[in-house]
């Protein structure tokens, strides 16, 4: 059994003293800090690609090199550069230069977007 009276601290429980400000210094006796433009790429890949790559629906497919692809599983897609799949559809896939290896361009009708290979079983 536990008694009514409680061990704690000994010490005051007085608020800490206020925290004293730092003098102001005005902006102008800072020095000028440079700041660098940050330019998201991918992995390496120039800019004109990445961009094209993010943008599927500005990019064209090649002359030659598309393939039918049955979609074996439903992908939901991630953001409005990918393309939502149902399983056992046929679309149309390509890759691009400098694209990740883990995806393809998909088309479906008019839309396009991004699609991961591993939910595609390749046709001839």
């Amino acid at each position: 059994r536990f008694s009514g009276t409680f061990v704690g601290n000994a010490e005051s429980t007085s608020p800490p003293p206020a925290a004293t400000s730092p003098p102001a210094v005005a902006a102008a006796t800072l020095p000028a800090v440079p700041t660098i433009p940050v330019v998201p790429t991918i992995g390496g890949v120039p800019n004109t690609v990445a961009e094209s790559v993010l943008n599927p629906n500005e990019v064209k497919p090649p002359a030659s090199g598309t393939r039918k692809a049955r979609v074996l599983y439903d992908y939901e897609a991630a953001d409005s550069t990918e393309l939502a799949l149902l399983a056992d559809e046929i679309i149309t896939v390509y890759s691009l230069p400098g694209m990740d290896p883990d995806w393809l361009i998909g088309e479906r009708g008019n839309q396009k977007g991004k699609v991961p290979v591993t939910y595609l079983e390749l046709l001839s």
